[in-house]
């Protein structure tokens, strides 16, 4: 398994000109950049996953989409499409265009899981409208997902209210508000 390296950030989100493995980041805890994206289907439905039951963090519980690290000297836009891929495995192919992913804004997060695994993201919030995408067909990687489903707005506030969802309330409370325009 090769070994992940990411770019270290400041507090203030610039790029420090280190480069180190995720494992050393959590470890000490330093600053780097991750991506979220909502993929929501033609039905107004966001695609949820089960996070695997061995993960670091929030095993078990249902998340958005699909969410990862940005790997060192990588975009935000290429993370998201390689970790879509990865994750849940939807090939974006041709059919899917820069312009159909929407940026949605950037956000902070600290939070220490354990003594050694302390996370400190600035996350790139997405949302991908896509056509044809069934839960039922999809791929995923065994080791970070063991179900997806696609979910409308009022299944996410119930399991937000049942503490199901990972905790994400600043792309919930975005995403709600973009939906509730369509």
């Amino acid at each position: 398994m090769t070994t992940e390296l990411i770019d270290v950030l400041d507090e203030n989100g610039i790029l420090t000109g280190e480069v180190l493995p995720r494992s050393e980041v959590h470890k000490r805890g330093l600053w780097h950049r991750a991506i979220v994206v909502a993929i929501v289907n033609e039905k107004n439905e966001i695609l949820i996953q089960q996070r695997n039951h061995n993960k670091d963090k929030n095993p078990d519980m249902w998340d958005i989409s699909v969410a990862g690290h940005i790997s060192a000297g990588q975009d935000s836009l290429s993370a998201a499409a390689r970790e879509i891929n990865e994750e849940i495995s939807v090939l974006l192919g041709y059919r899917t265009e820069i312009k159909d992913f929407r940026y949605m804004y950037c956000f902070r997060k600290e939070q220490e899981f354990k003594r050694d695994f302390i996370e400190r993201q600035f996350y790139d919030f997405f949302i991908l409208r896509t056509t044809g995408v069934d839960d039922k067909t999809l791929f995923f990687q065994k080791e970070e997902v063991q179900a997806v489903k696609f979910v409308n707005l009022n299944s996410i506030q119930k399991m937000i209210d049942n503490n199901e969802l990972v905790e994400r309330p600043e792309v919930y409370q975005i995403l709600t508000n973009f939906l509730f325009r369509f």
